[in-house]
């Protein structure tokens, strides 16, 4: 096995470990064994030509750091406002602790919650701490990893334009938020694990981490609305409750040590930035027992809900769904609503898209009375719950039991893509649809019944999108392929998905600007997912 550049850093750490009372030699080879396994990817099973077969393939997460270095140029125009360290490095963090808290939760939340080594490891004389230790540094060192992605040209910006001693804070905040964001996480899980069993237990944990999701994206909306432009710059009016606000503990870092701050809330913001982290990793080290005993409750099978009889309506309406594709449409809904790894990574991702049309939109809201905003085109940022889609396609591929798969292959099935598109429909009606008329619903009391023409057209472009993002991806068979712990779904592949989003938001204005347009528009997208739809295989 390699001996990772990781693990000889580590190495230095070895007196703290054994004083922690963690088996350090153990714990160093667990680690060594995971992140040997993270570069061996089992090739897909049904889409690779026999060579691509005998090579193992390398780990995708590295060639997805690229994506990472994107966001972080989204931090760069914030260390060129004028020299008000308190809204400018709040605002600077609310964006970093964003992307790290959603990559946390959706990438890596399977693994903080990992149950499968607990077969090997329990049998042997290895103690819980040092297991758990192994899995948090596992976690640790990737998120270590997209946090230098993510604010490597920010730092090198920051050294050229701020000097080196606002490098040196802006890194070492930069690694106390990594280790708050962890250990939160973690902690929230434990709080969850100690109250809950069985399914329940799985269920509440997907509910948090959209919640987590959700409070994320609000918060950095609630941390930009703390402050108030007065001639140009910036002020705030110190409360409480702004305490609760992470970012702003890094704001008032700088604050004291580099503006000079010496008021009453930036001192205690100050204690905060560094004493959250630190008590909160402390208080997860000492909790790792509790942590392990309390996580074998996820392999508990009890409240689980017999399924009942819901597929009248698509029995009798064989144009949403056909006599053939029923049932794998069954089986499909059944393994999103049960896959405990694909609900991990997909679910966190359904509570950003119901929130963010509401950011888009309530951003423009406050420049603009409550009647020009009603009679405005800002329902069209509807169209970010369209972001959702991409990722969730393609983790339709992927399932924790793959190796079932076989029974395509002997299943009395003419064409294989009946299985796929049968997986397309059951999103659409499981995850997407739900959504989508939830946020529907809503927009229809701020913007009134006028919007239903638009509101069916945007529909009928989700699902064109839909197809499209199928098309455009791999076309494994649905829940054929391995999950993989630390592969990002953000690639290239994603990212350009994404940049078709704005097409249909553009096509939708220019229809508004006709007369009957929007109707057009509709019809013209209904007929594209007629023929589309046909041509799915």
């Amino acid at each position: 096995m390699d001996n990772f550049f990781v693990l000889k850093l580590l190495d230095v750490f070895k007196p703290l470990f054994l004083k922690m009372g963690v088996d350090y030699r153990t714990m160093r080879r667990i680690l060594q064994v995971k992140l040997t396994m993270d570069q061996r990817r089992k090739p897909t099973v049904f889409n690779q030509s026999r060579k691509k077969k005998d090579k193992p393939e390398k780990n995708e997460f590295f060639k997805s750091l690229w994506m990472y270095g994107f966001f972080g140029l989204m931090l760069i125009p914030f260390l060129f406002l004028k020299d008000n360290y308190l809204f400018q490095v709040s605002i600077l963090f609310s964006i970093f602790m964003f992307i790290i808290m959603t990559t946390l939760i959706s990438d890596f939340s399977s693994v903080l919650l990992d149950l499968r080594d607990k077969s090997v490891l329990a049998t042997k004389p290895v103690n819980s701490k040092t297991v758990s230790m192994a899995k948090l540094l596992h976690v640790t060192i990737y998120m270590l990893y997209i946090t230098l992605a993510t604010t490597l040209i920010p730092l090198l910006v920051s050294l050229f334009f701020k000097g080196i001693m606002f490098t040196l804070l802006f890194l070492v905040s930069f690694a106390l938020a990594d280790i708050f964001i962890i250990a939160f996480t973690a902690l929230l899980y434990l709080f969850i694990l100690r109250y809950f069993d069985g399914e329940k237990l799985k269920d509440i944990i997907n509910y948090v981490q959209i919640a987590l999701t959700v409070g994320m994206m609000i918060g950095y909306q609630v941390v930009a609305r703390s402050f108030e432009l007065v001639n140009l710059d910036y002020t705030i009016d110190f409360a409480w409750w702004q305490l609760l606000l992470p970012p702003m503990w890094f704001g008032g870092l700088f604050d004291v040590l580099l503006g000079g701050g010496r008021s009453i809330g930036s001192m205690i913001l100050t204690t905060l930035a560094v004493l959250g982290p630190v008590v909160s990793i402390i208080v997860y080290l000492k909790m790792i027992p509790d942590f392990e005993r309390n996580l074998q409750k996820l392999s508990s099978q009890t409240g689980k809900k017999k399924a009942s009889n819901k597929w009248k309506l698509f029995r009798s309406m064989p144009m949403l769904v056909s006599k053939d594709e029923l049932p794998f449409f069954r089986f499909a809904r059944i393994m999103m609503k049960n896959e405990r790894d694909f609900k991990l990574k997909v679910y966190p991702s359904l509570g950003f898209a119901v929130v963010i049309p509401f950011v888009f939109m309530f951003n423009s809201y406050s420049i603009m009375s409550f009647e020009e905003f009603r009679a405005s085109g800002y329902y069209l940022t509807i169209y970010s719950i369209m972001l959702v889609i991409p990722t969730s396609v393609i983790m339709l591929a992927h399932s924790g039991s793959y190796k079932g798969s076989w029974i395509y292959q002997v299943a009395p099935v003419k064409k294989l893509g009946l299985i796929n598109k049968a997986a397309l429909k059951a999103f659409l009606f499981q995850l997407f649809l739900p959504l989508f008329l939830l946020v529907s619903v809503m927009f229809s009391f701020l913007f009134g019944v006028r919007i239903v023409d638009d509101l069916i057209a945007i529909l009928m472009a989700a699902l064109i999108y839909t197809a499209v993002c199928f098309l455009a991806g791999g076309k494994e068979l649905a829940f054929s392929q391995p999950f993989d712990a630390v592969q990002q779904s953000g690639d290239i592949k994603v990212f350009l998905l994404f940049l078709i989003i704005p097409v249909f938001v553009g096509l939708h204005f220019l229809a508004l600007k006709l007369p009957f347009g929007v109707a057009g528009y509709a019809i013209l997208m209904f007929a594209v997912n007629w023929g589309l739809w046909r041509m799915l295989k």
